[in-house]
């Protein structure tokens, strides 16, 4: 067995169904990662096990540990108060959290959740993306909208690297259950799905004029009508929602849609559908990588708890 070795930080990223971790040497490099489906929901009572099996497996000792993630919600190991918006993301690290009781005296930091309030007052809150936009932030994208898609997709506008505007969409969520459950699961049936380009575009397209409870209804009716096959309704169900975020976004920033240019944090494979969909809409998507984003926002906060300039 290969001697434990010594390591100035790792960093969490501790979702609710997932958890990835990165150990970070004293050079700021990420020496070593870790990637599992131990998230939040499933560690409920066992946090502090969870933690030191994966330092285990690492084979390290940290000096530091930063977690981010749903680790630090309601649901999470402990909760941390959401900070606001007014906050750069930049100072985030005076707000690091310690953990109450780490287990064997290990030296934890949760980061917080943002807050923000639409101009009627209703909240909006994100826990864990704030990361990887620090980590944006460091690398140059201080200013524009940055798509976050997943279960909850996070559009988020930033002003000198503050964040000024946040929507939320359950997209994936909603994926999910329409997928599984209800009358669109019905519609679709025990066939098997296959992507169809077509059909993913008539629902990105549909998204742009009907609300969203009629649009998902005609997915349904175009397959008892016989307008699509069943084994299309997933591709349709996907252009509707990413389209309806899409079409959201551009309501609310400009009234030229073609002008626009989005940083979008994901995967390859995550970003394709929403590339697609931007593209049909005539506005421009880059990508940023989530890792490269994620190991961004380490680098500073360990620069920052250090005491040294970024």
């Amino acid at each position: 067995m290969e001697p434990v070795k010594k390591v100035a930080l790792l960093g969490v990223d501790w979702g609710s169904t997932h958890r990835r971790a990165y150990v970070i040497d004293s050079q700021g490099q990420c020496i070593a990662e870790h990637s599992d489906a131990v998230g939040a929901l499933q560690c409920k009572g066992r946090f502090p096990e969870a933690l030191t099996q994966l330092i285990a497996q690492l084979q390290i000792q940290p000096a530091r540990i930063v977690m981010s993630g749903m680790v630090g919600s309601a649901l999470g190991w402990q909760e941390v108060p959401y900070v606001q918006s007014g906050l750069s993301l930049n100072q985030l690290h005076k707000h690091l959290t310690p953990l109450r009781e780490p287990p064997d005296h290990l030296n934890c930091l949760l980061v917080p959740g943002y807050v923000l309030r639409d101009q009627a007052g209703e909240p909006d809150v994100m826990r864990g993306e704030e990361t990887q936009l620090m980590g944006a932030v460091a690398m140059g994208h201080s200013d524009g909208w940055l798509v976050l898609p997943g279960t909850h997709s996070k559009w988020v506008e930033l002003k000198a690297g503050c964040i000024v505007r946040l929507s939320t969409f359950m997209t994936g969520e909603l994926f999910g259950l329409l997928t599984q459950h209800g009358t669109l699961a019905a519609a679709s049936g025990t066939t098997t799905q296959v992507w169809d380009e077509p059909a993913f575009g008539a629902g990105v397209r549909v998204a742009g004029h009907s609300a969203l409870s009629h649009a998902l209804f005609v997915c349904r009716a175009r397959v008892v009508a016989g307008d699509m096959p069943a084994a299309h309704a997933h591709a349709y169900l996907s252009g509707l929602l990413i389209g309806s975020e899409l079409h959201a976004a551009l309501r609310v920033d400009t009234d030229k849609p073609n002008t626009l240019r989005f940083q979008l944090i994901g995967t390859p494979a995550l970003a394709e559908h929403y590339q697609r969909a931007a593209a049909q809409m005539g506005i421009r998507l880059d990508l940023l990588d989530p890792r490269a984003c994620y190991l961004s926002a380490l680098t500073q906060l360990q620069s920052h708890l250090d005491g040294k300039p970024s």
